[in-house]
């Protein structure tokens, strides 16, 4: 009974010993006698009990190393506190087991290496502005010497660049003034921007009053020439009227003396009008001319017929 105990044991033993299940993205390392003898990839693998061993167990996967805090020196002289993570890949088992004793501190170590030599060259200002050339180099760096270890670095990332306390409170006065600069430019280039408005706004209206007032002078001057010519027009037209009416009146009158008792009636009218204009002389004026024979109004009466009778 207790012999069949005993192989029962024996057997479970036998065959954890020789079947070994790999989980998917791992690999295994297995020594035959302490030395390497192959790579036991994801599935159920067979081995021999107490001959093969497991000396190894790798992650296959994308594996984040936290780089320590590390205090590092720029150009000019500063001292920034830098911390970072670091991610790589296992690619080669074999190597990671004995290209070096301790894969991870050797990579965590050659980074920050690698990463003070990157900052000294350069200065504390371009340090800021060139993270991503400094994840660069540190990636290139690790990358070509993790190549012996099995490892293949995938990037580099700093989480943190923190100068001294005295640093930053000079850089946030710098950043103060600048600011302040840019404030002050703003300003001045929106009053430069107002006067320059106002002065544009200024012209236009002089020129438009100018026009208006040029406008107004040349209808003024065309409303007066239109005055003048209508006022003209209308003289000539009187003029006219005027002429015309002396002919109808001195047709009508040779006509009334072509007819009978015509002369006597012209006269009568001479007569009358001579007699009225000394009496409107006498009216008007206290000094009077009178022709020598102002007393005979039949001989003037005369004289006038036969004016009148040459002009037949």
């Amino acid at each position: 009974m207790e012999f069949a105990f005993a192989f029962l044991i024996l057997a479970i033993v036998f065959i954890a010993k020789t079947f070994k299940i790999v989980p998917q993205q791992h690999a295994w390392i297995i020594e035959r006698l302490g030395k390497f003898h192959a790579v036991l990839s994801p599935g159920l693998n067979f081995v021999i009990p107490f001959i093969d061993r497991v000396a190894y167990k790798h992650s296959l996967k994308e594996i984040p190393l936290d780089v320590p805090s590390q205090v590092c020196i720029t150009r000019d002289n500063t001292q920034l506190q830098v911390d970072g993570i670091l991610y790589f890949q296992v690619l080669d088992p074999r190597l990671a087991s004995y290209g070096t004793s301790d894969y991870l501190l050797a990579i965590s170590q050659l980074a920050q290496t690698t990463l003070r030599s990157v900052i000294g060259k350069l200065e504390l200002d371009k340090t800021f502005e060139e993270r991503d050339e400094i994840n660069r180099a540190v990636v290139n760096a690790l990358d070509e010497a993790a190549t012996n270890w099995g490892v293949k670095v995938l990037r580099y990332e700093i989480k943190d660049l923190t100068p001294p306390q005295s640093i930053l409170h000079s850089m946030q006065q710098q950043i103060t003034a600048e600011r302040e600069k840019r404030a002050l430019i703003a300003k001045s280039e929106g009053v430069k921007q107002e006067q320059i408005n106002l002065a544009t706004g200024q012209r236009e209206a002089d020129i438009q009053r100018s026009q208006g007032e040029m406008q107004a002078a040349i209808n003024e001057s065309e409303g007066e020439r239109q005055a003048q010519i209508n006022r003209a027009e209308g003289e000539a037209e009187a003029i006219r009227l005027v002429a015309r009416a002396n002919a109808e009146a001195i047709a009508i009158i040779a006509q009334a003396i072509e007819r009978q008792g015509g002369p006597e009636a012209v006269n009568l009218k001479v007569a009358e009008q001579y007699i009225g204009a000394f009496a409107n002389l006498a009216k008007t004026g206290n000094t009077m001319l009178l022709p020598a024979n102002a007393a005979d109004v039949a001989g003037m009466v005369a004289t006038a017929m036969n004016v009148v009778q040459k002009t037949k």
